[in-house]
């Protein structure tokens, strides 16, 4: 009913106001001259900052345009420089551009006149990288592959698909970095959605910030934030993959919009599927099981309690390039997933029987609209009511070996849990979730080169817990658990010395209030009452930040930002996640860190078919009370939960740089590496005496990696029109311990991981087959706290794209 009454509100007002602006949508093809498609072109229309990539047919869409003239800038490699006037005057405007082939002298041209909406982003100051997925949608891989390939992120998975993840940017990690979908935290989907259950396909791009953060994400995320920019295109298509694997991994995903061109009328419909039995092999020092004589039997052995299963479903109705709104969507997103527990914290003692079940059902509202009553206004709101579920279930009591045997004592007899079940006492805890996402923002450009932004989140959610495994009469008491937060950010942007100078000013905002309540039976004059037991807080503090960006000469543009960033402890951290094997900690403090990035990027050679770019960043990351998980070298410990806490003064200084080479549109090549040195940098306890610790790199961070992948395109090679890409991937993670002490039973073994892959791009370009193979060295694979990842892996995949049917 909340959703309904703010729909109907907002729909009220926006027909107040459609008699505003108007705005269409230029679609159409780019060929050469023989009727050649020419593929991802950029298409630039400088005075409004829009910006769009033909595919691989040729195929474009630039929404959003208002109504009038406009000079039309498209650029590629092959083609000749050339700027094209066009005339918006309907919703709908349909065009197609015949461009000739470039030689030498003008390639040279087009490349220093056009910038891409990649590009574009990553010269703004802010220490960012762009990634773009038109071709890695063609392989087996999963969004997270993408991002762990990217320099300075460091992909943090405890195990294969559908284990929990976390992202390391530059030394921040955890909670620290902020997941976004266009704009919107991810949490707001659920446990059940995650960015893996968003193939790269329905992707447009990857927006990764590091350490300082842009206001119009106006979030915590101290230490960084990445932002998955679905596509917009809502043209009438289809588009559908389907892929089998190594370890019985099945995903399937489904992409299909409608549009009608007169009324403005659209469809937007997607869902996935994903399943794996996570069967694969685990081996080394941290895999053992533990003899009735207590000696250590170290193994090599299949996981058996691992598999994962999610599926889920969006679908949106509106309008899109009407006068009244840019976009206008009304949505219901649902999803769930069944995930097996193969073990705790650490990999020593395997379960049995432990599993965990989630739901989500999200009610969503997205509207923008650009020269919004001014012109240069652009506004957007975003509201999003979910209901998630989730169900953690340990009820088996006897203890296991890594065969998934029952371990037996010296008598003989069975061995059973200390406390009852697998990772404690025995429990179906239910977790429900009410969750609300607000978010709206205007960006106002008041003159030339002047802009301001302004971004609210306001973010609530009200948690009720109970355990059908507790007494009758403490299942009728239900503990409740309310956080509150609103982050509000403003900023100023300027653009001078005919756009060298890029600046951005921001300063932000945080709130946030906790509430929570246990029921408690306690004994007042020999009769049992039922008291509350309440904590409660409410915390603000501000922060603030700049980004500045200067270009030399069109090849070289220094960067530099810094930010005192805020991040305000999650939900998880505060009360709590069973099913994460996380205990709550109520009096845990926001953590705040001053972030500073330095660097440039540079184009060192572009002539003719070669280009070769160059990236380079140091940072600096000064923080208090880091908020990170306890770290327990008591590894044989059958109940390995774990609090969140406050670890104190940390720093964090390093460097990320990238290589980039292409030739023509056939040959790309990448390196990129990234190392810190991130350490406990308090001195003294309250007692005046010295950390043993003190100066000590963090455990359980990867500080040094090394990233490397080679993409060649064989164009004609089986077919006219057809082309077969090949690749290859190279991964360099250096040794790190898990625990604060430096010994080597907890620390991992330098990693070198090796992938390959190919596909073939079929003449009419709709039909996509591709196969990959992971790992193909069979390399033992490390992440948190030593959790072995999967070893080699054979995986197939189609794609099937229908458009304009």
């Amino acid at each position: 009913m909340a959703f309904c009454a703010m729909a109907l509100a907002f729909v009220g007002f926006l027909n107040t106001t459609f008699v505003f602006s108007q705005t269409g949508t230029i679609s159409g093809k780019l060929t050469f001259e023989d009727g050649t498609p020419v593929a991802y072109a950029t298409m630039h229309i400088a005075a409004l900052r829009k910006h769009t990539l033909s595919d691989e047919r040729g195929n474009y869409s630039l929404p959003e345009i208002p109504y009038g003239n406009h000079e039309l800038e498209i650029a590629s490699m092959e083609i000749q420089k050339g700027t094209h006037r066009i005339e918006i005057n309907q919703s709908k405007h349909s065009q197609t551009f015949v461009l000739q082939r470039a030689g030498d002298r003008q390639l040279a041209e087009v490349l220093v006149q056009g910038a891409s909406v990649k590009e574009e982003i990553e010269e703004t100051g802010f220490a960012v990288n762009v990634i773009e997925t038109k071709r890695a949608a063609l392989q087996s891989l999963q969004t997270n592959d993408l991002l762990n390939r990217s320099v300075g992120v460091k992909v943090r998975q405890a195990g294969g698909l559908g284990s929990a993840v976390n992202y390391n940017l530059n030394g921040m990690s955890g909670n620290s970095v902020r997941i976004f979908i266009d704009g919107i935290p991810i949490s707001t989907y659920g446990a059940s959605f995650s960015l893996n259950s968003i193939p790269p396909a329905l992707i447009d791009r990857i927006e990764i910030y590091k350490g300082v953060i842009p206001a119009h994400l106006a979030d915590d995320a101290l230490g960084g934030a990445i932002n998955v920019i679905l596509k917009k295109s809502v043209g009438t298509n289809l588009s559908a993959s389907l892929s089998y694997g190594s370890f019985n991994t099945q995903q399937a995903n489904f992409n299909g919009s409608f549009r009608d061109a007169k009324s403005g009328f659209t469809v937007k419909a997607s869902g996935f599927y994903n399943y794996s039995d996570n069967d694969y092999e685990v081996w080394g020092k941290f895999v053992r099981n533990i003899l009735p004589n207590g000696r250590y039997d170290y193994v090599r052995a299949r996981r058996f309690n691992d598999a994962y299963r999610s599926v889920g479903g969006l679908v949106e109705v509106g309008f899109t390039g009407v006068k009244w709104a840019d976009q206008f969507l009304i949505g219901y997103n649902g999803s769930d997933d069944y995930k097996e527990i193969q073990h705790g914290t650490y990999m020593t003692i395997p379960y049995m029987g432990r599993f965990t079940e989630s739901s989500s059902n999200v009610l969503s509202l997205n509207y923008r609209k650009s020269d919004f009553i001014a012109k240069g206004l652009e506004v957007t709101f975003s509201g999003m009511l979910s209901e998630r579920n989730q169900v953690v279930n340990d009820t088996v009591r006897w203890n296991y070996d890594w065969f998934g045997n029952l371990s037996y004592g010296l008598n003989g007899e069975p061995i059973r849990r200390p406390s009852g079940a697998q990772q404690g006492a025995p429990t179906i805890n239910h977790i429900d979730r009410n969750v609300g996402t607000f978010r709206s923002g205007f960006n106002y450009d008041f003159a030339k080169n002047h802009r301001l932004v302004f971004s609210h989140m306001y973010y609530e959610i009200d948690r009720q817990q109970r355990d059908e495994m507790r007494p009758a009469i403490e299942r009728e008491f239900i503990g409740t658990r309310d956080l509150i937060k609103n982050v509000s950010a403003l900023a100023y942007e300027f653009t001078g010395f005919d756009s060298r100078l890029k600046s951005n000013l921001f300063g932000k905002y945080y709130q946030q209030k906790i509430d929570r309540m246990d029921p408690k039976l306690q004994n007042q004059n020999g009769e049992m009452v039922k008291v509350e037991d309440r904590v409660a807080s409410n915390k603000q503090t501000p922060g603030y930040g700049l980004a500045l960006s200067y270009t030399l000469n069109p090849k070289f543009t220094i960067l530099t930002s810094a930010e005192k960033a805020v991040r305000l402890p999650s939900e998880n951290e505060v009360f709590g996640s069973p099913g994460d094997n996380i205990i709550e900690n109520i009096g845990i403090r926001p953590e705040i860190s001053n972030n500073l990035n330095v660097g440039f990027r540079a184009v060192p050679l572009e002539k003719a078919d070669h280009k070769l770019s160059l990236y380079l960043s140091g940072f600096v990351r000064d923080t208090k009370d880091k908020i990170v998980q306890r770290i327990n070298p008591r590894l044989n410990d059958a109940v390995q939960t774990d609090p969140f806490e406050n670890l104190g003064k940390t720093k964090s200084i390093g460097f990320e740089g990238e290589l980039a080479y292409s030739f023509k549109q056939n040959l790309n090549v990448s390196v990129n590496v990234s190392k810190f040195n991130s350490v406990f940098n308090m001195r003294l306890d309250p007692n005046g005496n010295e950390y043993s610790y003190y100066n000590q790199q963090l455990p359980n961070e990867p500080f040094f990696t090394i990233n490397s992948t080679i993409r060649y395109a064989l164009n004609n090679l089986i077919q006219d029109n057809s082309v077969v890409n090949l690749y290859y991937g190279f991964g360099f993670v250096d040794r790190f311990y898990t625990t604060w002490l430096e010994i080597e039973d907890f620390r991992t073994p330098r990693q070198f991981i090796q992938d390959l892959g190919v596909n073939y791009v079929f003449p009419s370009k709709r039909l996509v087959i591709s196969g990959d193979v992971r790992n193909i060295f069979d390399q033992q694979a490390y992440d948190n706290f030593a959790v072995q990842k999967p070893g080699r892996g054979f995986y197939l995949k189609i794609n099937y794209t229908l458009n304009n049917f």
